[in-house]
């Protein structure tokens, strides 16, 4: 099965890619990295404001673990430097819908897209492109906890897992090819929870593919969960990011916000 992955430079799902490729690299035919700084959501500086003015001062050092510290310290071993590495052809991605990735994946005629923690909305006509449309890994119990930071609202509930869906017009409302409950350690932060989900998320990812075309029905569609403003912050009671996440952060293969 020839694979396009998307994903984004983070450390939620850095460990997890490079497990994912290294698996067997010649079923990627194409990476595309979403670029975090695209104008289309403001660029860095834009993007911070926003996120400092809904969630306050306090939402920095989950940006700054999850997003900034590896770029920030290093400039090699790069989800660039990976594709390089097995000759795997890549680009990043500043509209998953336009021309030049819908020219992409034509010249890579890939099966199925797989999005791997990637923060842009594929359009139908960009899913089409590959034969068997795309899935879709999500850190948690879909249809619960849609949105962008579902490890979050997982802690909070404690309801945490991981799900492997199809994609489809909607966000995280496709039908669920595989799925698994994982608990976590009582005072996880949400970012050493969202990398623990995305590792378990791989043998999900390969049943999911052996599923495909087949797909259940979609399941019902629950209520979006956004990024937390202060309140919601506060009412939930879950750590971002602890202190002990700063040296998984520097030693992560992954960066770049």
């Amino acid at each position: 099965m020839r694979i396009a992955l998307f994903t984004l430079e983070s450390l939620a799902a850095a460990e997890a890619v490079r497990a994912f490729v290294a698996r067997d690299p010649s079923r990627i035919v194409f990476i595309g990295i979403s670029d975090p700084h695209r104008p289309a959501m403001g660029g860095m500086w834009g993007q911070m404001r926003r996120h400092v003015a809904r969630s306050g001062l306090g939402f920095l050092p989950y940006l700054a673990v999850n997003f900034s510290l590896t770029g920030l310290l290093r400039r090699r071993d790069r989800l660039s430097d990976l594709a390089r590495a097995h000759a795997i052809p890549w680009q990043w991605v500043r509209d998953v819908n336009g021309a030049q990735t819908a020219a992409a994946l034509d010249a890579a005629q890939a099966d199925v897209i797989l999005s791997f923690h990637f923060d842009q909305i594929f359009r139908p006509d960009t899913l089409a492109r590959a034969r068997l449309g795309g899935i879709n890994v999500h850190p948690g119990l879909l249809p619960r906890h849609r949105g962008p930071i579902p490890a979050l609202y997982g802690l909070a509930d404690n309801a945490t897992g991981v799900t492997v869906h199809a994609l489809d017009a909607r966000i995280d409302t496709g039908a669920v090819l595989a799925q698994r409950a994982l608990p976590l350690p009582r005072g996880s932060s949400a970012s050493a929870a969202a990398a623990a989900l995305h590792l378990a998320a791989l043998p999900l990812v390969e049943d999911a593919l052996t599923m495909l075309p087949a797909t259940p029905a979609p399941a019902p569609v629950l209520p979006y969960c956004p990024f937390p403003d202060r309140a919601a912050l506060r009412r939930m009671g879950v750590p971002l990011v602890r202190l002990r996440d700063i040296p998984a952060a520097l030693a992560a293969p992954a960066g770049g916000w």
